[in-house]
């Protein structure tokens, strides 16, 4: 990453439910995998030719994986900052972890949820807080009038509605 990149100059957010989410993969990863894997390796090795000896090398390339996405995790988890949107005292605008509502000229309407980039999962209508149509909606409030850029060119979107998850008491 060069210090041109956004997502090296800008907080890491991340809603408590996504920082929970990582960190239980990393947990099931190095307590729960990674020692089963090297409980295989450490049998394969017994058996002798380690060149030709599949459940060896299959581990030693697992273990390599593993190793790599627990790094990447243990450092997203270490710099990222909770932000939980269910305590945003600023409602009427579009923040972290805001799900907004808005509609093009023709009507159809599309709701997205704003949240961390390591959490954000399009299927699940979730975008990074940097993505460009993130980025159009932040600070906008309901009723305004949004340009945003689309494969098909620009769009002009109005926001019908902005929600915050609920604050749990207890």
């Amino acid at each position: 990453m060069t210090s041109d990149d956004p997502a090296n100059t800008a907080p890491t957010h991340i809603t408590p439910a996504g920082h929970a989410r990582l960190a239980a993969e990393l947990h099931a990863l190095m307590k729960i995998e990674r020692p089963k894997i090297v409980e295989i390796v450490s049998w394969a090795a017994g058996n002798g030719d380690r060149s030709e000896n599949g459940d060896y090398l299959y581990g030693k390339k697992r273990l390599r994986e593993i190793d790599s996405r627990a790094r990447f995790l243990g450092k997203r988890l270490k710099g990222a900052t909770i932000v939980d949107p269910a305590a945003q005292p600023r409602r009427d605008q579009v923040f972290f972890g805001a799900t907004v509502t808005f509609e093009n000229d023709a009507g159809a309407q599309r709701r997205v949820t704003i949240i961390g980039a390591d959490e954000a999962d399009f299927t699940r209508g979730e975008i990074s807080l940097h993505a460009p149509i993130a980025r159009a909606l932040l600070g906008r409030r309901v009723g305004d009038a949004v340009s945003l850029r689309t494969p098909a060119g620009a769009e002009t979107v109005e926001i019908i509605a902005i929600v915050y998850p609920v604050a749990q008491s207890g």
